[in-house]
């Protein structure tokens, strides 16, 4: 189990350096990522969540919190392929031993220039997440 968190360690590593290099050029940036009241399994187990960020032709991951239904993610996304009009997607997953279960899915398409604060509600769950278009 150690060795399958060291890889998860290392592929966050290098989404997150990747993600950095296209600063300068980035269209969209999704930052302030967090969410609140996550319900676990029938058996009311706490989630291991992270989220799949997409938007255009780019596509970042967070890493996964261990039982922690409130979690606050620290990293930004810089996506260059990004554009107005583009479908931005958050994905909630829970990281589990076998397979990751998904949760489901929070969309907006990205509309003028600015920053957005976007608040996903689902029946008991919250998501936020910022994201900010850069022409």
């Amino acid at each position: 189990m150690a060795v399958f968190n060291g890889v998860r360690l290392v592929s966050l590593a290098v989404l997150v350096l990747v993600s950095q290099l296209d600063s300068a050029s980035a269209a969209v940036r999704v930052f302030g990522l967090s969410a609140r009241g996550l319900t676990g399994d029938g058996f009311e187990n706490f989630l291991d969540p992270y989220l799949k960020v997409r938007c255009g032709s780019s596509f970042g991951q967070t890493e996964s919190f261990d039982d922690n239904n409130n979690p606050t993610w620290s990293v930004e996304f810089n996506f260059p392929n990004c554009n107005r009009y583009d479908k931005l997607e958050v994905e909630l997953w829970d990281s589990d031993l076998f397979f990751d279960e998904y949760f489901g899915t929070c969309s907006e398409n990205v509309m003028f220039k600015g920053v957005y604060s976007i608040t996903c509600r689902g029946s008991e769950d919250t998501l936020f997440y910022s994201y900010e278009l850069l022409e």
